[in-house]
């Protein structure tokens, strides 16, 4: 086992070394930004060739009016003069955006929103994503681990039967955590982004509401949390709740200063 305790004493110090979310969190970052960039713009591109784009233009508009809304919130440098925004054509209630300056939006989700409030939700949670460096933190974590496990084999210390335990482990215990932990990262930081637009960030709530309603609509049963990328529907509303003082500020704040986006679908 000395070899596996070698790797993974520099992996818990490359960890400690690398950098620090913007919500104060410690993260590995082997890649750099430019290919992690490339890579995204990269994958967008298939993505338009294997999705069809929508062919209505007011759905187009209207997502790109709360996109330019929440874009406008982040502060010059951390993502690129403006976004390549497109509507997808797909049932099912997603978003993502994409380290390149890539965002889509599915036609599903504009059924499940009720309102451009609710869309700023999902979209400052994304792009939260994007400025918090999470898919180069992901990758990172992933290749990290993968060094480890292949330490362990080579070491020849290591039995098959244990190596699929700590292969386990690892899933469980280091990668979907990493992943609760960057949605969770997301929610909050997503939250503040769309109060500083001027949405009502309380709307980040009702639209969780209405993803349980349409999950119940639909059969569809989550897995346990602790198995699950995601935290659980209960989890992220109170994590939302819980900061939604410091959020309304904002959205008064914001409010304030004549931010009052007109988005309409």
């Amino acid at each position: 086992m000395g070899r596996l305790l070698v790797i993974a004493t520099v992996l818990v110090a490359t960890t400690a070394a690398c950098g620090v979310s913007p919500m104060g969190r410690r993260q590995l970052l082997l890649l750099s930004d430019d290919a992690v960039d490339q890579q995204g713009t990269a994958l967008y591109a298939q993505y338009k060739r294997d999705v069809p784009i929508t062919k209505s233009t007011r759905d187009q508009k209207y997502v790109t009016c709360v996109t330019k809304a929440i874009a406008a919130e982040v502060s010059e440098g951390d993502i690129p003069d403006s976004w390549e925004v497109n509507t997808f054509e797909d049932d099912t209630p997603n978003a993502f955006a994409i380290p390149g300056g890539k965002i889509g939006v599915h036609t599903g989700l504009l059924d499940v929103t009720d309102n451009a409030d609710q869309l700023a939700a999902v979209l400052g949670h994304e792009v939260a994503h994007v400025l918090a460096r999470h898919s180069n933190e992901r990758a990172s974590a992933s290749q990290a681990t993968n060094v480890v496990l292949a330490g362990a084999q080579a070491s020849g210390y290591v039995d098959p039967q244990l190596m699929n335990v700590f292969g386990m482990g690892a899933q469980y215990g280091v990668i979907l955590p990493y992943s609760r932990t960057h949605e969770s990262e997301a929610d909050l930081m997503g939250l503040d982004l769309m109060a500083r637009a001027g949405f009502d960030p309380r709307q980040a709530v009702v639209f969780w509401d209405n993803m349980d309603e349409a999950a119940a609509q639909s059969g569809g049963q989550a897995p346990p949390e602790i198995l699950s990328t995601h935290p659980g529907s209960a989890t992220r509303k109170k994590d939302l709740n819980d900061r939604m003082p410091h959020a309304l500020e904002l959205y008064e704040q914001a409010r304030a200063q004549g931010k009052k986006p007109r988005c309409t679908r």
